[in-house]
């Protein structure tokens, strides 16, 4: 009788779909190895670079489904000591407006991601040697803040030059009395607006810029939100006021 205890090599694992790998892409678990051959892929197969950002819609609607929650004083000091901040600090006027905060803030939302995620998207496997929380591969993406006129921020937006994508993130706020809605534009140094479609008042999405556009996604061209009538969107140029703008820095 063979009493030898079951193997669980790697060699015996399945190797995960295409459509799995561009999710474990998406979500940030693979090491850099890994995540070097996905990105070669993404820029020769078409296909799969269409799994990718499949996983990216689907994901960024997640975003805008978390319920704020309080931590106790001990778990900040903790998340303080991972990202190399002094233990103690305090609260300093203008936290919306500092982009090192979002940053921070962004590392730690991509990290309880995740955390709740990974676990549906493959059979389990023995535990690895976990990530480093930063990398070169995961270095933050240039943040624009999107401020209104008395200096509250209004939207943040994330920029990856790679793929010409914005993810834009909003400070909840209340629908236009008159039905307008918000229309995202990118304004380059000297040039007339460029209309980048709609944005939500209240949820985090991506928005994918059109190739002919992102020529325009470099420092010193302006991000700004006007109301608008929704019928027509993208529309050739603005017609409302400009609720929140905001000049991009450091591509």
């Amino acid at each position: 009788m063979n009493t030898s205890p079951p193997r669980h090599d790697d060699d015996t694992l399945t190797p995960p779909s295409d459509d799995v790998r561009a999710g474990e892409y998406v979500l940030g678990v693979l090491d850099a190895p890994a995540r070097r051959a996905v990105q070669a892929r993404i820029a020769s197969d078409a296909a799969f670079a269409g799994l990718v950002e499949n996983w990216e819609r689907h994901f960024a609607a997640w975003l805008g489904r978390v319920d704020a929650a309080t931590p106790s004083p001990h778990v900040w000091a903790g998340i303080r000591r991972r990202l190399g901040w002094p233990a103690v600090q305090s609260v300093k006027p203008g936290l919306w407006n500092n982009v090192s905060f979002w940053r921070g803030a962004a590392a730690l939302a991509a990290a309880a991601g995740i955390a709740a995620i990974a676990f549906g998207l493959r059979q389990p496997t023995l535990p690895g040697p976990a990530p480093p929380l930063a990398s070169e591969e995961a270095a933050p993406r240039p943040v624009t803040v999107l401020a209104r006129d008395d200096g509250s921020t209004g939207w943040i937006a994330s920029i990856d030059t790679r793929s010409g994508k914005l993810v834009i993130v909003p400070v909840p706020s209340a629908l236009d009395s008159g039905g307008r809605v918000n229309e995202l534009w990118i304004i380059p140094a000297g040039g007339a607006p460029l209309s980048l479609g709609m944005v939500s008042h209240d949820r985090t999405h991506t928005i994918a810029v059109p190739q002919a556009l992102r020529a325009a996604i470099v420092s010193g061209s302006l991000l700004a939100i006007t109301l608008e009538p929704q019928a027509g969107i993208p529309h050739a140029q603005p017609s409302g006021p400009i609720v929140a703008k905001g000049q991009i820095q450091a591509i």
